[in-house]
């Protein structure tokens, strides 16, 4: 009898024991497998990290007015059958604007800031964020229409000349406002539908787009960088960011067949009449003092067949450096130096370059730095020290020099490149250098060579 006992009392245990090496030897696995594909996962985000997708990213920056915002999105997805992503900046909103973030979360990517940026801050975070290889600046006072994304692709994607491309409008400085016969918005949607047919015979070219609504290829911004942030909240700085594409010897092109309903400068209203103009105000003389006479910069550098623009099918697009001076130290966000010489970047961080020569370095962004080429046999340590200090010895190369008018140059390789305006020779640091004056006939004899042009200041430490 007893053993009996036993033996049903063995059993069970037995089966406790294989119950638990199998529950363990699952979770085991579970554990591993779950591992294995977060570490895949990993791997994979990092290769895909920066490589765009082919749609277009619609990048909307938004500062309260989270009715305009709602409107705004809910017209992007009824009428955008084309590949997109939508990604809204909240510049620090203190509306109901994050709440409905938070209710749209894996609909669209979205990025709150703590203060208000501006619209070049909130601008350039996006763009940080897009994966694209095109994209669209919009308003979120803006409602798009049937056709709006198509019509305008065709035209970007007409040319390879074609920089960037906007639609025409019911509200906006310029060139791109046409008259609409429609009082409220229901009869604009009655209108619109009559406008839904792409139309070539509607495209045409300007000198000027408004950073309203504004369709790019990545390449572009690979090429002229990001906005300048030295602007206050809004106005101007598109028009920087547009005399920059035009510097390359790009084309601006209206499409009149992609049609977008503006509400008009929402948030800047908002500032009330005294703000306001003292915003707009500064700007402009920011924007003056920044560029001189920006479009005579841009004529002769069309005259002089300069501008070349490397399409990102050639594997070889040029590089920002192009119209940004030599013989001077650089450095990215993220504290790492180079000395930029003739369109090449020479690696030095860690060295103490500027504490060895006197050089002040001057922050360009992350993305502006990478597409500068890093020199055939770059020179590191002390033989780039001593390849500095022997610059300044032997060579006129990157000499600075004016005439009579004031005008600054730098000596590049045989010719003369001229700063576009006093700011753009103290963004560089270089206000300090001595500068050789030299007879007006002696300058006129030297090859004029691309103009050196201020980088844009950038307040986010991310980009």
């Amino acid at each position: 009898m007893k053993g009996s006992i036993s033996r049903t009392m063995v059993k069970p245990d037995r089966r406790k024991r294989t119950n638990r090496n199998s529950v363990e030897a699952a979770s085991n696995s579970y554990r591993l497998g779950y591992e294995r594909g977060y570490e895949q996962g990993i791997e994979k985000g990092k290769a895909a990290f920066g490589q765009p997708y082919h749609g277009t990213s619609i990048v909307i920056p938004s500062y309260n007015q989270v009715e305009y915002l709602i409107r705004c999105i809910e017209s992007i997805e009824s009428h955008t059958p084309e590949p997109h992503e939508i990604i809204v900046v909240d510049n620090g909103s203190t509306d109901g604007t994050g709440a409905y973030l938070d209710q749209r979360s894996g609909q669209l990517r979205f990025k709150r800031l703590d203060i208000n940026r501006g619209f070049s801050g909130g601008v350039n975070q996006g763009l940080m964020m897009a994966k694209g290889d095109t994209i669209v600046i919009l308003n979120n006072d803006t409602l798009v229409t049937p056709g709006w994304l198509g019509h305008m692709l065709q035209c970007l994607q007409s040319d390879a000349q074609v920089g960037a491309v906007g639609p025409v409008t019911n509200y906006i400085s310029g060139e791109q406002q046409i008259d609409v016969p429609y009082a409220n918005v229901e009869q604009m949607w009655e209108y619109a539908a009559t406008r839904s047919k792409p139309d070539q015979k509607e495209w045409r070219p300007t000198d000027r787009l408004v950073g309203f609504c504004i369709l790019f290829r990545r390449t572009l911004l690979e090429r002229i960088g990001y906005f300048d942030e030295g602007f206050r909240i809004g106005n101007y700085e598109d028009d920087d960011w547009i005399i920059r594409a035009r510097l390359c010897g790009l084309k601006l092109m209206i499409a009149g067949d992609a049609f977008i309903h503006h509400f008009g400068s929402v948030s800047m209203k908002t500032l009330g009449t005294e703000q306001f103009h003292e915003v707009d105000g500064y700007n402009e003389r920011y924007f003056a003092g920044k560029w001189g006479n920006s479009h005579a910069w841009v004529e002769a550098v069309r005259q002089q067949g300069a501008g070349r623009w490397h399409e990102a099918t050639s594997g070889n697009p040029a590089s920002p450096a192009e119209f940004f001076p030599s013989h001077v130290l650089i450095r990215d966000q993220g504290g790492r130096e180079f000395f930029l010489y003739h369109g090449a970047k020479h690696p030095c961080s860690g060295f103490g370059l500027a504490e060895r020569t006197g050089l002040q370095s001057v922050t360009l962004s992350r993305m502006d730095i990478l597409h500068i080429p890093t020199a055939e046999n770059a020179l590191r340590g002390e033989e780039l020290l001593n390849f500095v200090l022997s610059m300044e010895k032997e060579s006129a190369d990157g000499q600075l020099v004016s005439d009579a008018d004031g005008t600054v140059y730098q000596m590049s390789q045989g010719s003369i490149r001229p700063f576009v305006s006093d700011y753009a020779l103290e963004r560089w640091q270089m206000k300090g250098r001595s500068i050789l004056k030299l007879p007006a006939e002696q300058l006129q004899l030297l090859p004029r060579g691309l103009p050196i042009i201020a980088p844009p200041v950038l307040e986010n430490p991310v980009l």
